[in-house]
């Protein structure tokens, strides 16, 4: 605690975990259920190029993101870990496919009872779809708390640090300070264990659902 502020590093990463986490439920699952009960003009083309993007390496997408962020001001805060990750492509890819898995009658009957697009999707569909959320919460949680590059560039400052950028800079170039820096690998382990183990149920049936109809 006194080589490295892990409280810190702890509050960045939790916040950052949480709000993006948040942020990919609400906005893939408003998309997945768009584009898997919605018709609208050119649907398809867009849902695949939003899949091309799982094609091109995440590394391509630094350098135009961290000039966004310098243009608007947001280096060196939470808010410019967190808004480049709201939204996700695997995410809207995932919950477009429990959506689908769905029978139509659900909808056919609340459409009977005068339900708009959002009750159908918030009251009906979205209660239907929770081994899938539990699924892309875990996997969002796992990347954000693990995520190194992207909080390293764009975050300078050791307050704004999160975890794996804060323990990436006890690795200098003269050495290395290995007591601390495994000590500080124990501490940002476990919570992600503990997690995986409490929904661990929720996290296998999510993913072995996930191919169920496309």
């Amino acid at each position: 605690m006194r080589t490295l502020p892990y409280g810190k590093f702890y509050f960045n990463t939790i916040v950052y975990t949480m709000l993006t986490t948040i942020g990919q439920i609400v906005f893939c699952s408003m998309a997945g259920y768009a584009f898997a009960r919605i018709d609208f003009k050119g649907k398809n083309f867009i849902f695949v190029l939003i899949l091309s993007v799982l094609m091109v390496p995440g590394q391509i997408f630094l350098i135009p993101q961290f000039m966004i962020m310098k243009k608007l001001g947001l280096l060196n805060s939470i808010t410019a870990l967190v808004l480049p990750g709201l939204f996700s492509a695997y995410g809207t890819f995932l919950m477009r496919q429990f959506y689908m898995g769905i029978p139509k009658e659900l909808e056919e009957a609340a459409r009977l009872d005068g339900c708009n697009h959002f009750t159908i999707f918030w009251k009906i569909m979205t209660p239907l779809v929770k081994p899938g959320i539990a699924a892309l919460a875990i996997t969002a949680c796992l990347y954000c708390w693990n995520s190194l590059m992207w909080p390293l560039i764009v975050n300078t400052s050791i307050d704004k640090m999160t975890l794996s950028a804060g323990l990436s800079t006890l690795s200098g170039q003269h050495g290395t300070n290995f007591p601390v820096a495994m000590a500080g690998t124990v501490l940002a382990v476990w919570p992600m264990i503990v997690l995986f183990a409490i929904f661990q149920k929720h996290f296998v049936e999510g993913m072995a659902s996930t191919g169920s109809k496309g």
